[in-house]
């Protein structure tokens, strides 16, 4: 009886408690702005705790993988440019075999974007930085299937942004008025009801770069692999690294 009680009577007290408990509103949020710059001076207990992690990424970060004997830059060609054939070229090379075992399908076609370029290829020793320099980003690779009416809403994209998106798998010649004179895929014409397999990136795959034509994929294959990481095990394969424009997409004039 006694517990009974108690009981009734710490109820009656968390009642009221309760009823008489302020509520609380945020009346105002400010902020400002912290600029971390060289003006603010170094502790040198952080400083020594995080040398020895810092030097270790440095030496990772530094680890020559392969050379390239030109500058390579974004910049160099209207429809395709060496370095982006060289990132194309890159994704089909090391992203098919992975695609291949998987699902027992082969890569089709590349198709990368110019503004995810990041950087250019300075002449000389190529690094794991590089690597990290040409795409910042944790995009990775994934393969969309396509009908090739699809494929050709990809191709429409290409000749109205007439710039260098990073193609590989595809020959498209355009003559001077824009109209197609060749459009090849895998050497061979593109069939409205055929299945092609086009491997982009997933920032792409959701629509970047207004690429809304991914929005027409049947299915998509994950490769679980980072452009970035591709890129580091393509020059690791590499010893050179020397691209060329060549005629995968042009215009003649």
């Amino acid at each position: 009886m006694k517990k009974q009680l108690i009981l009734l009577f710490l109820s009656a007290i968390l009642s009221v408690s309760c009823k008489n408990s302020m509520v609380y509103e945020v009346s105002q949020v400010s902020g400002r702005s912290i600029p971390v710059s060289d003006s603010i001076p170094a502790h040198d207990s952080i400083s020594e705790f995080i040398q020895p992690y810092k030097e270790y990424i440095d030496r990772e970060m530094n680890a020559v993988l392969a050379y390239s004997p030109t500058d390579l830059v974004k910049t160099d060609g209207e429809l395709n440019t060496a370095l982006g054939n060289m990132m194309a070229d890159a994704v089909m090379e090391l992203a098919n075999p992975v695609f291949e075992k998987r699902t027992g399908n082969s890569i089709d076609i590349v198709l990368l974007n110019h503004g995810g370029i990041r950087s250019s290829v300075e002449k000389g020793d190529i690094t794991t930085r590089t690597a990290f320099q040409l795409m910042p980003f944790e995009n990775e690779v994934v393969v969309a299937k396509m009908k090739g009416s699809a494929v050709r809403d990809l191709v429409r994209y290409l000749i109205d942004a007439g710039v260098a998106h990073p193609i590989a798998g595809l020959q498209l010649v355009l003559n001077s008025n824009n109209a197609i004179e060749k459009l090849l895929v895998q050497g061979e014409p593109v069939q409205e009801e055929k299945d092609y397999f086009v491997a982009t990136n997933d920032y792409l795959l959701q629509g970047g770069d207004n690429m809304i034509f991914f929005s027409k994929a049947n299915e998509v294959t994950s490769l679980n692999y980072k452009i970035r990481n591709l890129l580091i095990d393509y020059f690791s394969k590499h010893d050179t690294i020397a691209p060329v424009k060549d005629q995968r997409f042009i215009r003649l004039k």
